[in-house]
């Protein structure tokens, strides 16, 4: 009466899982699709301190004064390294100074490169929230963002590709686009 499991229309048995020492979830357990499995790796690696405080910007007072009467060009210089060189330093800070003329609130797009910063460096998120280290001390989270880059070895004067020839490294150039 039933056509048993042999038949076509029932799907195959399904197998439980190899036991691989990694904990599942019971709803998942017996139910996952066959094929390789994929594992979510957190990033294991440690937060460290930034190399400087947030104000500590006499370290740097010619960067404290450009920064505190144009922080356009901090954030372009700031922005061009963190990109990688995918958006350049002008650019970067004429979007910056259109956002600051429009809404007076250019710290919400800052922020992001604080947070993009972070992450590459494993830097922990201190005194407090990106976001709200921005909004408050806009300037000095500039600087500070500043002095890390520069004492990571970077000369920010010249940019992304500059320091990357200077280190020796080639810079890598976007797909489809060869050297000439």
């Amino acid at each position: 009466m039933y056509p048993s499991k042999l038949d076509a229309g029932y799907p195959p048995a399904m197998a439980p899982p190899p036991t691989t020492g990694i904990p599942i979830s019971s709803t998942n357990q017996f139910y996952s699709q066959p094929g390789p499995a994929t594992f979510h790796v957190e990033n294991s690696r440690a937060s460290v301190s930034w190399s400087t405080g947030l104000c500590h910007c006499l370290d740097d007072c010619s960067n404290c004064c450009i920064t505190c009467f144009c922080p356009c060009i901090t954030f372009g210089q700031i922005a061009e390294i963190v990109d990688k060189g995918s958006s350049s330093c002008g650019a970067s800070g004429a979007l910056y100074t259109l956002i600051l003329c429009v809404t007076g609130c250019s710290c919400f797009y800052s922020c992001f490169y604080r947070s993009k910063l972070r992450a590459q460096y494993s830097l922990k998120e201190s005194p407090c929230n990106d976001c709200l280290v921005h909004c408050c001390c806009e300037l000095c989270a500039l600087c500070q963002e500043y002095r890390e880059l520069k004492r990571r070895g970077f000369d920010m004067s010249i940019g992304w590709h500059a320091n990357m020839e200077k280190q020796g490294r080639v810079a890598t150039l976007p797909p489809g686009i060869q050297g000439a």
